[in-house]
């Protein structure tokens, strides 16, 4: 039988601690409940550095575990490496892939695919909102839209 094959994929956001956490955790459950947890390397990371090394916002992770998902994420910031490992590097909104971009053009070696997590949106909501400055029912929203994007982009990439 042959090997299953390893993906990867990285999502990002600006401070890796509302949305990216958020999605990386959604994808991270969608694969474990198919039983793919092996075919996958699954991380989420920030364009900025000003949270590194802090956990998930306090709403992001009730928003998750009120869905019965937990997250022992820490925030790091994105590495050049990154571009050359990920196959995929999935952001949240235009500012983020214009950082990515500008990074991209940094790096000798870019395999991965830069996209916005939203292209993957049956409903077309390309751009997942920032909810920090929100309230609880925005990190609701966000976890709602990562749950569609996320379970898209699976079947697009399983």
């Amino acid at each position: 039988m042959a090997e299953p094959v390893t993906k990867s994929v990285l999502f990002v956001c600006l401070g890796n601690i509302c949305r990216s956490p958020i999605a990386e955790a959604v994808f991270r459950k969608l694969v474990s409940d198919q039983k793919i947890s092996e075919n996958w390397v699954i991380d989420s990371g920030a364009v900025s550095d000003w949270n590194v090394g802090r956990s998930p916002d306090p709403r992001a992770v009730c928003s998750l575990r009120n869905h019965g998902i937990h997250t022992a994420h820490k925030e790091r910031r994105i590495t050049k490496e990154d571009f050359a490992t990920f196959d995929y590097i999935l952001c949240m909104d235009e500012s983020n892939l214009r950082d990515l971009n500008r990074k991209r053009n940094q790096v000798k070696t870019c395999k991965a695919k830069i996209e916005l997590l939203g292209s993957y949106d049956p409903q077309k909501q390309f751009i997942i909102e920032d909810p920090y400055y929100g309230n609880d029912s925005d990190f609701e929203a966000v976890y709602q839209q990562c749950v569609r994007c996320c379970r898209a982009f699976l079947d697009k990439a399983h």
